[in-house]
């Protein structure tokens, strides 16, 4: 991903969002030919000159500062994963050679023990770079889909998302789900701007999948954290599971994502009876996935 690209294109896109009216502009600053806020009024709200904004916007500025940042998040009404992601692609050194490849992320022994010892109630795995799914449990293989049998390419969660059509029966808010996972892709390009495997991986889905071709253009970013998604699976129905995903020590690229439902809910029989159902036992491989980078 070319960080000047993306930086001029994140700012385009966050400033058209807004309208002039909610930021104090009225209508008295003429016919308006595209959306959203101009140059110059982004540049007025954070209090820098126009001509610096527009080169900021254009990736021609020199490394800004925080405070030119801070000033230019608030003026945009930037959220907090935004604006770090703001301070991410503008900050980054640029490259001036490929760097050598990534090394392969590895789950450490001690995960996989604890991915094995949650997966009699509670479905959980393990996401790297790109969302790949580095490791799952019995459980979570039920609900979903048992990544392990996948080819090593295809265990990621966005090829899985846009790319199986089970996956829209499965999620009940489909579209929520797989915006919200193009989110988080677009957050990991911003930390990965020179993974040649997340190229290639924006430009199948691009090709294969309008929706995800239409949600990438409006550069929307998101974070892993928590919530709630709702499924219909094949076995036992409805299912309203929440999830909480949590970074894994030493390697900032992991995290280990876990679902749990309420006690004494619909919910939770439907998931004690899938687990009861799967009786065939799911074991994390050895080997590290996926491998092919």
């Amino acid at each position: 991903m070319d960080q000047n690209v993306e930086l001029k294109e994140f700012l385009s896109s966050r400033r058209a969002r807004l309208d002039p009216l909610d930021v104090g502009f009225g209508t008295s600053s003429g016919v308006r030919r595209v959306p959203g806020l101009r140059r110059e009024e982004v540049a007025q709200l954070a209090g820098v000159s126009p001509d610096y904004y527009s080169r900021l916007e254009q990736g021609r500025a020199a490394r800004a500062s925080d405070e030119v940042l801070d000033a230019v998040a608030r003026a945009l009404r930037l959220d907090p994963t935004e604006r770090a992601y703001l301070f991410q692609i503008a900050q980054a050194p640029r490259q001036t050679r490929r760097r050598p490849p990534a090394r392969v992320q590895r789950v450490r022994p001690g995960v996989r023990r604890l991915l094995e010892s949650l997966g009699e109630t509670v479905p959980a795995f393990v996401f790297g770079r790109r969302m790949d799914v580095l490791a799952i449990n019995r459980l979570a293989a039920a609900l979903l889909t048992d990544f392990e049998a996948r080819p090593p390419r295809e265990r990621n969660m966005l090829r899985y998302t846009f790319l199986d059509e089970s996956v829209r029966e499965l999620y009940v808010d489909w579209e929520t789900v797989a915006r919200d996972n193009v989110g988080i892709l677009r957050l990991d390009a911003g930390r990965h701007p020179d993974d040649p495997l997340l190229t290639e991986l924006v430009g199948e889905l691009a090709v294969k999948s309008p929706e995800f071709r239409r949600w990438w253009a409006a550069h929307n970013v998101r974070e892993r954290s928590h919530g709630t998604k709702r499924y219909h699976h094949p076995v036992v129905g409805d299912l309203t599971i929440d999830y909480e995903c949590l970074p894994l020590p030493e390697d900032p690229d992991q995290t280990l994502c876990t679902y749990t439902t309420e006690a004494g809910s619909p919910s939770e029989t439907a998931l004690r009876l899938l687990a009861s159902w799967t009786n065939q036992p799911h074991h994390v491989p050895a080997a590290d996935t996926p491998q092919y980078d």
